[in-house]
């Protein structure tokens, strides 16, 4: 399992359209992180995200706020959307979402 969370000066970004780049996340059957690394994006225009990721093989993406428009487009592509996450370490946000104890509050995105 590959989990995506958009990125900001280290921390995740509130807008995942917004991010400076993502860390995937790969996950191994046990739930446990067996790597990570940082992926630079192509420039974000609409709909170049869900399939950029969905090229990375992505199941799963967390952030803070997405529009509706761009949850579509990956449910579209096979990734499920959590939205609501706070800032933080996204570590800690990823192992918090496999152990299904990940807070989440409203979507910081409203279009």
């Amino acid at each position: 399992m590959i989990i995506a969370v958009p990125m900001v000066q280290g921390q995740l970004s509130m807008h995942f359209g917004h991010c400076q780049y993502f860390r995937l996340f790969e996950v191994d059957e046990n739930k446990s992180i067996v790597k990570f690394e940082d992926k630079t994006p192509p420039p974000h225009e609409p709909g170049v995200y869900p399939t950029w990721l969905a090229e990375k093989k992505a199941n799963v993406i967390i952030t803070g706020g997405m529009g509706m428009k761009a949850q579509q487009l990956f449910d579209a592509n096979g990734i499920q959307v959590v939205t609501g996450a706070s800032a933080g370490s996204p570590e800690d946000l990823v192992k918090a979402w496999l152990l299904g104890t990940l807070a989440t509050g409203e979507n910081a995105c409203d279009h």
